[in-house]
């Protein structure tokens, strides 16, 4: 079994899509014709064994994401569920305050995706790769190069160029 965590933030941030972000939460605007997080959890649910689909963040659950997350577990067959922060507890805490949601059930493995970042999403290629060559102890990150200023902004992970220990 296999699960995902979409780590969808809060109100707290978004501030690049005001006046916007005040009316829609971030993860729901549309980028191609439907919500930005959709991308997600169709890349998601095309992973097989695919089980379920937490979202962590800091919004308040109003309509539009309610209406939301029904429609796509209709649509993609797959349990969706929305937990909330009591306080913004940035990337780390969200993962570490839910951490028995997480792993209930046992997941052979769990996928972490940021709902503002956009990609292909190689999760099929990321699994086989991390069973192939991964521990059970171990992980796969699929990330970027940032120089100085970007990580005062926004934290980084810090690899050993020569044994990729983090």
């Amino acid at each position: 079994m296999l699960k995902a965590v979409i780590l969808i933030g809060g109100p707290q941030k978004g501030t690049r899509f005001r006046p916007l972000s005040f009316e829609v939460p971030k993860p729901l605007f549309p980028v191609a014709g439907v919500p930005m997080i959709q991308h997600h959890i169709e890349a998601c649910t095309k992973v097989p064994n695919m089980k379920e689909i937490l979202l962590i963040g800091f919004y308040q659950p109003n309509e539009a994401l309610n209406h939301f997350l029904v429609s796509a577990q209709q649509e993609f067959k797959v349990s969706i569920r929305y937990l909330q922060e009591y306080a913004a507890l940035g990337t780390g805490g969200g993962i570490y305050h839910f951490r028995d949601q997480i792993l209930s059930g046992n997941p052979a493995a769990f996928f972490v995706l940021n709902a503002d970042v956009c990609s292909e999403f190689p999760l099929e290629e990321m699994l086989a790769f991390h069973r192939q060559r991964g521990s059970s102890d171990s992980f796969l990150m699929l990330g970027t190069t940032a120089n100085r200023k970007q990580s005062l902004n926004y934290g980084c992970i810090v690899a050993n160029a020569d044994t990729h220990e983090v």
